[in-house]
């Protein structure tokens, strides 16, 4: 035990009190010891420290800070050293803010294509997720920030995540769902783990003695700690002896009376609970250390250019007949879509961040096509057919060389606490794409959104981008 001097001095009710958070994204502090809180905060893709009273789910506004491509546009990539370079700048962004852990990334595989937070987690391969995801915790670790690799383990779908039972043979369990965080442990040394909201094979994951101490610590090494997904707690004594050191958010002292019971009644005991608290001591104690030379300001320009940069990396092209991309400077471009003024360039939920700056077509196209005739709207966001836009849409479609089509999954199609229901994007912008096709067959379609999508229409395309959830910089070279 590494602080066992500490620990020594504290009261049953300190310890106890301690392995729960105290607040929606703090853990507990002992004045009288000079033990401190650590601060936690959400960022997969940017840090989401939010200025008032918090919440776990983005509704109330957060400080400002770069947000990334997501980790499903990154993927594409199939560059760890991006990766590392992007953690960087989580990891300083975050330790401007005062976090002291950054709760990211997530590295759940994509077994279900319907997933409503798909956009969130690197890819159905296994390996090419540990990849990232160790490239990533790299990154944030070497700001003196923790990060947090999630959601472990077997949570692939939002549909009833808090009650639904993963069951899985060993096999199929540490082959393609365990493989990504083994390597995020071993590679990336991650110092934190995030347990998920699921049962796995009948036994909830922030209880299972199989996941948290087998595997976890025993066979990878793992000597950091465990936190709750927010709300993921089931029976803390249970999670307590499997070796899971931070319920959060904020039960009250309910879970600290429970430990103390369970103390008393002999279902759990003194060295189980001691072992938990020597594990979070180090990391609390460690980060009070880190907090004497972390960055006290980032650079938002730099920062700004990095999320370019990966964004550039990141684009899929998807289609290119009669080598339509690139489009030559003298062709005149029609910009058409709703997405070209208003981005969709991140998912919904926990994960959303509030940019320091946000780039649109509509505001640069004409930096990218000289010849330009005009950008217009072309469809209505919220799915409602709009007979004036089409028409506008169709009238600038008539003069151009070539139209860029701009088209996606809305902020309805895919967030966090939902499955989507079917993998089409809204019908309004199908037909659309249709009725411009009828009038001018040159189109460059332009995807945003994090998720598979079936693809019917691509007849009616001649070029196709896939710019995934591409952050808050926008980056056209490859058009």
């Amino acid at each position: 035990m590494k602080h066992k001097h500490l620990i020594d001095k504290m009261t049953i009710e300190e310890k106890a009190a301690l392995l729960s958070g105290k607040n929606v994204w703090q853990s507990w502090n002992i004045d009288r010891l000079d033990i401190p809180s650590i601060f936690c905060s959400d960022g997969p893709h940017g840090v989401r420290k939010q200025a008032g009273s918090g919440d776990h789910l983005g509704l109330n506004a957060s400080l400002e800070a770069t947000c990334f491509p997501t980790a499903a546009t990154i993927a594409n990539s199939w560059e760890e050293e991006l990766g590392e370079e992007i953690g960087r700048a989580l990891g300083e962004e975050a330790a401007v803010q005062e976090v002291d852990v950054l709760l990211g990334p997530g590295l759940n595989i994509k077994r279900s294509p319907l997933c409503g937070r798909n956009f969130e987690y690197f890819s159905e391969d296994p390996y090419l997720s540990g990849k990232m995801a160790s490239a990533y915790v790299r990154g944030i670790q070497s700001q003196g920030v923790y990060a947090c690799p999630k959601h472990f383990a077997v949570n692939s779908q939002e549909l009833r995540r808090m009650a639904m039972n993963s069951v899985i043979d060993e096999r199929t369990l540490r082959e393609i769902y365990l493989e990504g965080f083994e390597i995020a442990v071993k590679e990336g040394k991650a110092k934190t783990i995030m347990s998920s909201y699921n049962e796995v094979n009948g036994v909830y994951a922030n209880e299972s003695t199989h996941l948290l101490q087998d595997i976890l610590r025993k066979e990878w090494g793992f000597d950091g700690i465990v936190i709750t997904d927010w709300g993921a707690s089931n029976d803390h004594v249970n999670g307590v002896k499997a070796g899971s050191n931070l319920e959060m958010p904020s039960p009250g002292l309910d879970s600290a009376r429970e430990l103390i019971k369970a103390i008393e009644d002999k279902t759990l005991t003194m060295e189980e609970l001691d072992q938990c608290v020597d594990d979070l001591l180090d990391i609390i104690l460690t980060s009070k250390e880190n907090k004497k030379t972390r960055a006290k300001q980032f650079d938002k320009k730099q920062h700004h250019e990095l999320a370019r940069k990966a964004a550039r990396k990141s684009i899929v092209l998807l289609k290119n007949e009669e080598q339509i991309l690139p489009i030559q400077k003298e062709k005149k471009v029609a910009v058409i879509g709703d997405f070209a003024k208003t981005p969709r360039y991140q998912g919904a939920g926990s994960s959303m961040v509030n940019p320091t700056q946000l780039e649109s077509m509509e505001q640069l196209y004409k930096q990218y096509f000289p010849n330009s005739i005009g950008c217009v709207q072309g469809y209505q966001r919220n799915g409602e057919p709009d007979a004036q836009l089409s028409k506008e849409a169709l009238e600038l479609a008539k003069q151009a060389d070539i139209v860029v089509y701009c088209f996606g999954l809305d902020e309805l199609s895919e967030s966090e606490g939902l499955d989507r229901l079917h993998m089409r994007i809204p019908q309004n912008q199908i037909e659309l794409l249709e009725e411009l096709y009828r009038v001018n067959p040159n189109i460059v379609g332009v995807l945003s959104g994090g998720s598979a999508i079936e693809m019917p229409w691509d007849g009616c395309c001649k070029g196709i981008l896939h710019g995934y959830l591409g952050g808050q910089a926008l980056s056209l070279i490859h058009i």
